[in-house]
């Protein structure tokens, strides 16, 4: 009995241990330049219905249920999405638009585990005729989920989704 006990013993103090080292937050960017100007960019980026058409997640199922609600292109417009086990289900709530500058929104994944994160969408003029555009996203890993990060990297699991989307959003801008 002693020794079940200081197994358990052992086990709650490696839980401990990990809960206390694991990353409570994570964040994940990716930028790309295209050759159009900033504004003609924003203008583009501030709509759900245009993320959608260079989201990396629509190749992934291009048959997935999809609902827009709300005035696309304003705050509380929501895109809600149902798809196969590689895109989930979840909704994107835009949150905060600075015209010209950013788009904030909020991610809702309901499936296949609930989490939230902030995901934004920024633009910078680089000259006249070219736009700097950053994808990104964070949020914070709440324990137990925290533990599964110390061996998930989340920019490892999602970066490379953003440079597709990325290159996705300048190959349409650009034609």
């Amino acid at each position: 009995m002693t020794t079940v006990l200081y197994i358990l013993g052992g086990i709650v103090l490696l839980i401990l241990f990990l809960a206390v080292i694991a990353p409570k937050s994570y964040n994940v960017s990716r930028s790309i330049e295209i050759a159009k100007p900033k504004a003609e960019v924003f203008e583009n980026l501030k709509f759900l219905k245009n993320q959608d058409a260079w989201s990396p997640w629509n190749k992934k199922d291009p048959n997935m249920e999809k609902k827009f609600t709300g005035t696309d292109g304003e705050v509380g417009a929501t895109s809600y999405w149902n798809g196969n086990k590689d895109v989930g289900e979840g909704e994107q709530e835009i949150t905060k638009i600075v015209d010209g500058e950013r788009v904030e929104s909020e991610l809702r994944f309901l499936k296949p585990w609930k989490s939230t994160s902030d995901a934004y969408l920024t633009t910078e003029e680089v000259d006249s005729d070219t736009t700097k555009v950053t994808w990104g996203f964070s949020g914070k890993n709440k324990f137990p989920t925290s533990i599964f990060m110390l061996f998930m990297n989340m920019d490892k699991a999602v970066g490379g989704d953003f440079e597709e989307g990325l290159a996705s959003l300048k190959e349409t801008l650009e034609k």
